[in-house]
């Protein structure tokens, strides 16, 4: 097998090539071994590194490598054979590796629940000691490639990159909504994290950028996250709550059972929901006053705290003393609070019982959009009920909310038809003009 004269590299390939090894191993004492800028030459030997050569020409001679003289007995002079393995490492830095980690659940400050996320982002690293670098994670390969750096190190990447977010995102209560705010910082603290790792194997990270950090739709949890959280961004810019949705969707469905009846029956369960619909929600959608609080929880304090089915007609009547004390959506926020509670906790408006459910409807309702009881809210004369507070008709006698009677009598006589008060010289009601 002939003397090899001259060995070199120039990468050609379109991948980013980290270590070749050149395919010839017959060496001698003339031959010339060229290195580019930015390369480094070693030479192996029965196990043995025999040198490193920077850039430049380099002649493989005894004066070059005096271990020549141990390893084969070579004496100084002559052109003298020997074995040999040349590898040419490349020592630039690429920044365009690319990186992603998915199925990471993180219980997120924003929603406080836990949600899979998913990252990705580029990273550069340089080879800073080469004998290190082939040894350990070069091994037997031919050639190295940025592809097999990707493969052999995912693992443990993927392990430390995973830990070092959901570290941040925890100690920081970085939610999902803002952290993209934060990733300067994240890409700092992961990358402090990931030096020790590749210092290990002869490198050094010299980039880390996290690009993206976004719900892994790649589950079926994360699918179903992403469309709740896309449903709840549409109700706030539309400004319509998802009980509203909700009935939105049943009358939809109701005119398509209608719309593709092929006889009778489909016709008629058609309209028997469009009616069941109209009567649970007390007439709202033909009068537009469909309110948020539809299906409202209530529950019983003096037994356990059982819960009554949502959205029943044979609702307990809220003035009922065994009903005590249970929860109400507000008509304005949708949140819950207590029946006690004169005022809504989060928003601060008032609530306004139905005088059968006790459900909260706004002051502009006409009927219970829980039980369809007509409001009289209307016909109030601003007086208060000693008891408990709640709005009073004129020359109300009872409590309409929690049944207790008024200390204060009527002032004169009261309307038969409308039940306001009737001074003493009035022949005629002055609120509906019933004649007395």
């Amino acid at each position: 097998m002939a003397l090899i004269d001259c060995a070199s590299w120039k990468p050609k390939s379109n991948e980013f090539v980290f270590a070749y090894r050149y395919p010839q191993t017959n060496l001698s004492t003339y031959t010339q071994l060229i290195v580019y800028e930015s390369q480094e030459a070693l030479l192996f030997s029965k196990g043995q590194l025999m040198g490193k050569f920077g850039p430049g020409k380099h002649t493989l001679d005894t004066e070059n490598l005096p271990i020549l003289r141990s390893l084969f007995g070579i004496p100084f002079g002559g052109k003298n054979p020997f074995t040999a393995e040349v590898w040419i490492v490349n020592k630039l830095f690429p920044a365009n590796l690319n990186w992603s980690v998915n199925n990471m659940p993180v219980h997120d400050a924003d929603y406080q629940t836990m949600i899979p996320l998913q990252a990705n982002g580029q990273y550069g690293i340089q080879v800073s000691d080469s004998e290190k670098f082939l040894i350990k994670m070069v091994g037997t390969k031919d050639v190295f490639t940025e592809s097999d750096m990707l493969s052999q190190a995912y693992g443990e990447f993927s392990t430390k990159s995973k830990s070092a977010i959901v570290k941040f995102m925890t100690a920081q209560r970085v939610g999902l909504k803002s952290v993209s705010a934060h990733l300067d910082a994240l890409s700092d603290y992961i990358k402090n994290n990931l030096l020790p790792f590749w210092q290990e194997y002869g490198l050094n990270m010299t980039k880390f950028y996290v690009n993206d950090i976004s719900i892994d739709t790649n589950t079926q949890k994360g699918r179903e996250i992403s469309d709740a959280i896309a449903k709840q961004a549409t109700m706030s810019i539309t400004g319509h709550s998802w009980q509203q949705e909700q009935m939105f969707d049943m009358a939809n469905n109701a005119v398509d059972q209608i719309g593709n009846a092929s006889g009778g029956n489909g016709l008629l369960a058609g309209i028997m929901a469009i009616n069941m619909m109209g009567g649970g929600m007390g007439g709202s959608i033909g009068s537009g006053m469909m309110q948020t609080q539809y299906n409202q929880p209530t529950f019983s304090g003096s037994q356990g705290g059982g819960v009554m089915p949502q959205g029943s007609m044979g609702a307990m009547p809220q003035n009922n003393p065994k009903m005590g004390v249970r929860e109400v959506y507000c008509a304005n926020c949708s949140k819950k609070h207590l029946t006690t509670e004169r005022f809504c906790p989060y928003c601060g408006s008032e609530y306004n019982p139905c005088p059968k459910c006790g459900s909260d409807n706004l002051k502009t309702a006409r009927r219970c959009v829980s039980c369809g009881t007509t409001l009289m809210q209307q016909q109030t004369s601003g007086a208060v009920c000693c008891s408990c507070g709640a709005p009073l008709a004129p020359g109300a006698l009872f409590c309409p909310q929690c049944g207790s009677q008024q200390n204060a009598a009527p002032i004169g006589n009261v309307c038969t038809r409308c039940g306001a008060a009737i001074p003493p010289s009035s022949r005629f009601c002055p609120k509906c003009g019933q004649k007395i």
